[in-house]
């Protein structure tokens, strides 16, 4: 078929049934189809296959795509070959098939049946691959997920970089490079390597209005702050991502403890139990998916309504990468990441085991990542700047959608530092990177400075009114202003840009947003002294001590054995109004709960009502406890008379640990008989003195014990009677 004759909305309508292009589809496809040289660059969701499948469909001969993932290959398969009668359309050629299967691959390829051939570069080096295919008609190669050619893109494969070589083995074919995220330097890289500068490239808009940008501090209480997220959402899905595979279980294992259908998916869990927890996602059996990096690559269901980083990631293209599986039909997307500095330090630990050259890459990477999670500039201009792209943050589409742009922070005129800023980089000779000429602003020393004898200038100090963490602020947004350039080839050295040069000559207003402060351990002590001092309702409090104290005496037990003092704290701060909220307070399990929970919830109930109190439902917070499995292991070995040193040892504990994971389950309400060990140590008449001084004191505090039978016993032997005691008297 002459290409000039196609009509390709007929062909649209009749393979994909759309009755119209999106974005910058249909000239891409004329530029295949035309057999150009063909670059696209189009984000997550652009609805980037289309722009190869369709010219596949409908040119004579077979088109290879050359694609990274197993996984999304055979996606891919499965839904060309949903679009048509005949099976072999389309094939994948790969090391998961037998000889069988690949000579019926071959026989549909010479008989003109398959359009679309879906390949891994490594099957491509294959001698008997490349004399087969050089042998059929071939109307172009694809090379999908093209970044990964670019050791600046975040997934480099090594085996992309001798694709060119190969492609020209098969003769005189076009080529087609896809990706969905490129930086202006990958983009070059693309190119040189695949070795097209004349391509025909296409680059669609990286803004996604839809998505709502937001970056929050990450705290020891960060699981209660995704859930109460996620139960605002209800019924929503959504995916959160982790670093580790560690991390997925523990998240997800958090979250079904907690009411939230969720299920973990990393590399480690076998190929089916992937399959099956990304169809029940895809399927909406469940509303979460706790995964790494691995999951998400071709998922196309489009209500995917918040993503959320656990770990701040690697990149910037995988963070708009990720994020960019929000909101694909259009409709709302929720992208929230946590962030905190200690992360970024974990990562870059990690890299130092790498080679130097990959290091210094990395490095960049991440200090990209920093930048955007620390700045207070609209983010939306910030990653599109990233990306090569203006946007306008004041009328710009999606301009409000970003927890910067919401929740501005004061602006202060930094015109005259500005200036001070660019004349320090030109007067370095533009040689270094922000960290340096930061040193040279506020007048720090360190080797680099030294060396270059920058401390003996004039201009050494010159901003040495202001600190490091103000210069930072500027220089993002100077960059993103376009004053500076930060050359990426160099790894990040600042350059004065035209626009710069002119800012020297004749200054005008810059305003300016200082960086967001994440600070932790801040946020840490505001929580727990909100929770000693103001937080937990001190009037309840009392009528909580005094109901332990009547009870007690009805059963004949002293107070403690009730419930503990940080319990009672944890019902006036979470006001707990039935026996399954309150097993969720600390130090209380279901079986406590159930043997002297009653009369707690119902004075509970009357204060709330009386008082008009608003319960903050989202602090009820069920944790696992990352150690369920060890508790468990303790229980079924103490059942089976286990001596506890053997406990202990086979679970890596020190006798100290092992006593307080016991204290933990005694004290929550599960019941430990340990008399088989304790009767090995003590005699029958010692238990029953140290029993009767617990059954008659006020504290069960050891210390008070210790002083009370002055060296009698040491601590290890009251912990023990201390455990079997509260097994005994309050389980």
């Amino acid at each position: 078929m002459n290409p000039h004759e196609i009509d390709l909305h007929k062909e649209l309508k009749k393979y994909f049934g759309f009755n119209q292009f999106k974005g910058l589809q249909e000239q891409v496809v004329k530029s295949i189809i035309t057999g150009n040289n063909t670059f696209v660059i189009m984000p997550t969701g652009g609805g980037k296959s289309l722009c190869y499948q369709l010219p596949a469909l409908v040119l004579d001969g077979t088109a290879i795509v050359v694609s990274p993932l197993i996984a999304l290959m055979k996606n891919q398969v499965d839904a060309i070959r949903s679009l048509s009668s005949e099976h072999g359309i389309a094939h994948v050629l790969n090391s998961s098939l037998n000889k069988t299967e690949v000579n019926q691959v071959k026989k549909d390829i010479t008989s003109g049946v398959t359009k679309l051939l879906y390949v891994a570069p490594e099957s491509l080096t294959k001698e008997e691959y490349i004399q087969f295919l050089q042998s059929v008609k071939l109307s172009f190669v694809a090379i999908d997920e093209a970044h990964c050619i670019s050791e600046w893109g975040h997934d480099f494969r090594p085996e992309y970089r001798n694709l060119r070589n190969i492609v020209r083995q098969l003769g005189d074919v076009p080529m087609i490079g896809l990706t969905a995220t490129a930086t202006p330097k990958v983009q070059e890289d693309i190119l040189k390597n695949l070795d097209m500068p004349n391509a025909n490239t296409f680059k669609a808009s990286f803004n996604r209005p839809n998505l709502y940008y937001e970056v929050r501090t990450k705290t020891k209480n960060i699981e209660s702050d995704i859930i109460r997220f996620i139960k605002q959402h209800k019924g929503k899905s959504g995916v959160i991502y982790c670093l580790s595979r560690k991390k997925v279980e523990e998240i997800a294992q958090v979250l079904q403890v907690n009411g939230i259908s969720a299920v973990p998916y990393h590399a480690g869990l076998d190929a089916k139990t992937r399959a099956k927890h990304q169809d029940m996602f895809l399927m909406e059996d469940v509303e979460v998916v706790v995964a790494t990096i691995a999951f998400g690559m071709g998922i196309d269901k489009p209500d995917v309504r918040f993503v959320i980083h656990h770990d701040i990631p690697k990149s910037l293209e995988s963070y708009y990468q990720e994020t960019g599986r929000a909101g694909r039909d259009g409709g709302e997307g929720h992208c929230l990441a946590y962030y905190s500095y200690k992360d970024i330090e974990k990562l870059e630990k990690f890299l130092s085991g790498k080679p130097v050259a990959e290091q210094e890459i990395g490095f960049a990477l991440l200090q990209e990542v920093v930048a955007y999670a620390e700045t207070s500039m609209s983010r939306r201009k910030f990653l599109l700047h990233y990306f090569g792209e203006e946007f306008d943050d004041v009328n710009g589409d999606g301009a409000d959608m970003d927890d910067n742009v919401r929740n501005p922070k004061s602006k202060v005129e930094a015109q005259d530092q500005v200036v001070t800023l660019l004349k320090v980089v030109r007067d370095t000779k533009q040689l270094f990177k922000s960290k340096e000429v930061i040193f040279a602003l506020v007048g720090k020393i360190n080797a680099v400075i030294k060396a270059q004898k920058i401390d003996t200038q004039p201009y050494f100090g010159s901003g040495s009114k202001f600190d490091e963490k103000y210069w930072m602020a500027l220089i993002r947004q100077v960059l993103v202003d376009g004053l500076l350039s930060k050359d990426i080839e160099t790894y990040g050295v600042l350059k004065l840009a035209q626009k710069g040069e002119a800012f020297i000559k004749r200054p005008t207003s810059f305003m300016m947003s200082e960086d967001h402060e994440y600070n932790e351990e801040e946020d840490e002590a505001i929580v727990t002294a909100a929770k000693s001092t103001g937080v937990a309702d001190e009037a309840l409090m009392g009528m909580l001590r005094d109901l332990r104290k009547k009870e007690a005496k009805k059963l004949g037990v002293p107070p403690f054995v009730i419930f503990q003092d940080p319990s009672l704290e944890d019902m006036a701060l979470k006001y707990p109004i039935s026996i399954d909220e309150l097993s969720n307070v600390h130090g209380v399990g279901e079986g406590k709960a159930k043997k002297y929970g009653k009369p707690f919830i119902d004075l509970i109930i009357r204060y709330v009502e009386d008082n008009d109190i608003i319960r903050p439902d989202d602090l009820v917070v069920k944790s696992t406890g990352a150690n369920s499995g060890l508790k468990l292991y303790i229980i079924q070995n103490v059942d089976r008379k286990l001596a506890l040193d053997d406990i202990s040892k086979a679970k890596g504990l020190s006798m100290d640990d092992l006593l307080k994971e016991m204290e933990q389950i005694v004290y929550s309400g599960t019941k430990l008989n340990i008399s088989y060990w304790i009767d090995e140590i003590l005699d029958e008449d010692q238990q029953e003195e140290i029993h009767d001084y617990f059954m008659d004191s006020e504290s069960d505090n050891i210390k008070d014990a210790l002083k009370e039978f002055d060296g009698d016993y040491d601590i290890e032997e009251l912990r023990l009677m201390r455990i079997k005691f509260i097994s005994e008297v309050a389980n």
